[in-house]
């Protein structure tokens, strides 16, 4: 295969998106000795998530040794919990260090992929003409395209609005009235970093998030010097992360456990919050961990200022001037800032990826009773394509790259499998992903995730749970390994779909 700069358009492997997971699925296939493989970029960097989310104190809530591949350590992180320039400079490096840098081409957007049951082969339509592969392997992220709040006025808003994954560096907020709705993951993050530069916050909070200090501290020369030289020293610091937090996931497997958890969430938000309004507003009503635990140590203080409004209440509506609460009470503003997260629900990746017969995989899900998957990564009836971060496959209480690594140790060993047998098709047996969901719904009942009395993005709009792994990481990483036996294959000499092994 040539490089990005060649000519090559048919290839093993197609890889969709150069953020974490797509460096490392193309990472595992040079690993297992697959070189034709090509990398699909819709941006201009690597990086994902974590090159688009630019907003201020921007950063991530798992520690750094474990926000990072087991088989590229990084002695040299600056903080506990490191901040997104550095995250970003970590997966630049990475790329290169393993040489797949070459294999991306970016600002290549994909538009719709097919499979094609004749010629046992993907015909990817995208933004720099057509290319074909055997594999697909569907690598966007989740984190991808920003929900926005289905509101009427937004677009009569006179003043500046901008969502937080989109952040406009060039529009000054010092001594400007601005709103911002929703109080996730990023909100978080961003309104303590711009609380003391607005001359008015208001903050409009639909459900008020459980919300845990972050134990975060600057690292060390001297320890970075230590996992530099000693390499045991850092295998031990992620060792000790990942057991503090496996121990975590049990609480998080409990719904009763979890609720003595929440107390020092609890005992957080009373030593932040004096007034008894304000810390009642902010009180959540439902179980820690039913939403995603999210951790600051001036998120309190910022709601506190004396510039800064909490509005316990969702955006019903804009005028050309303000924000309209679901109270009723309205606020003029010159700025609007949107905290309202991505569409995970409902991945875009599905709606642009169809099956031999036409029909969309969003399609297949909605005709099916709902967006599921065999191990989160195959699907039954998408022959040789393979998700990242699919349903029910990211652990709450985990790093992410968790479960990044084993679906691309995974997938790669696919690949391999294909290669050895003559496999010009491999696809799931359906009774094994149904087999497998059935499991992880009846496992997810006494978690936290379904038993802890929320409406999160977790579950979909007929209450199950379509995100969550229940169990442990440690049982993630044993059950993700290709099984022949879980597929059936087809030969370019027999076409039609056999068991393995008949």
């Amino acid at each position: 295969m040539t490089g990005p700069s060649g000519s090559a358009r048919d290839v093993r492997v197609l890889v969709i998106g150069a953020g974490p997971s797509g460096i490392a699925t193309a990472i595992a296939l040079r690993e297992a000795g697959v070189h034709d493989y090509l990398v699909l970029e819709q941006g201009t960097d690597v990086g994902g998530t974590w090159r688009d989310n630019t907003y201020p104190g921007c950063g991530c809530d798992v520690p750094s040794a474990w926000y990072s591949y087991s088989f590229d350590p990084n002695p040299f992180w600056s903080r506990f919990y490191s901040r997104q320039p550095e995250i970003l400079r970590y997966f630049r490096a990475s790329a290169r260090r393993h040489g797949v840098h070459q294999d991306i081409r970016f600002g290549v957007r994909v538009l719709r992929a097919d499979w094609d049951d004749r010629t046992h082969r993907w015909t990817v339509r995208t933004t720099d003409g057509e290319y074909t592969a055997s594999v697909l392997a569907a690598a966007p992220g989740p984190l991808q395209e920003p929900a926005l709040p289905k509101v009427p006025g937004l677009d009569d808003f006179r003043g500046t609005v901008f969502h937080s994954a989109r952040w406009d560096h060039e529009h000054d907020l010092s001594g400007r009235r601005v709103a911002v709705v929703g109080t996730g993951a990023s909100a978080i993050q961003f309104v303590p970093e711009i609380a003391h530069r607005t001359s008015e916050l208001h903050v409009f909070q639909r459900t008020a998030p459980w919300v845990l200090p972050k134990l975060d501290v600057p690292v060390p020369w001297l320890a970075q010097q230590l996992q530099l030289r000693v390499p045991l020293a850092e295998r031990l610091l992620r060792g000790g992360v990942y057991a503090v937090h496996e121990a975590a996931g049990v609480a998080f497997r409990h719904e009763r456990l979890m609720r003595q958890v929440q107390r020092a969430a609890r005992l957080h938000l009373y030593a932040q919050v004096r007034d008894g309004e304000l810390r009642a507003a902010l009180t959540p009503d439902f179980t820690l961990g039913c939403k995603r635990i999210l951790l600051s140590n001036d998120w309190y203080p910022a709601l506190a200022r004396r510039s800064t409004t909490l509005h316990p209440t969702g955006a019903a509506g804009f005028t050309e001037r303000s924000v309209v609460g679901t109270d009723g009470r309205s606020v003029e503003v010159d700025t609007v800032i949107l905290g309202t997260g991505f569409e995970v629900a409902e991945p875009p990746v599905a709606r642009a990826v169809f099956d031999g017969s036409g029909h969309s995989l969003a399609r297949r899900w909605a005709r099916s009773g709902g967006t599921r998957a065999y191990l989160g990564t195959t699907v039954a009836g998408m022959p040789n394509l393979f998700l990242f971060l699919g349903p029910n496959i990211v652990p709450g209480h985990a790093s992410v790259l968790a479960t990044i690594e084993a679906q691309a140790r995974y997938t790669a060993d696919a690949v391999t499998s294909m290669a050895t047998n003559g496999w010009s098709a491999l696809e799931v047996r359906p009774e094994v992903e149904q087999g497998f969901n059935e499991r992880v719904q009846r496992a997810l009942e006494p978690t936290v995730y379904n038993a802890g009395g929320c409406a999160s993005y977790y579950l979909d709009g007929g209450g199950r749970n379509i995100a969550n792994w229940p169990w442990s990481v440690a049982r993630l990483h044993r059950e993700m390994r290709f099984r022949t036996e879980d597929y059936l294959a087809r030969t370019p000499a027999h076409p039609r779909l056999q068991k393995v092994g008949s």
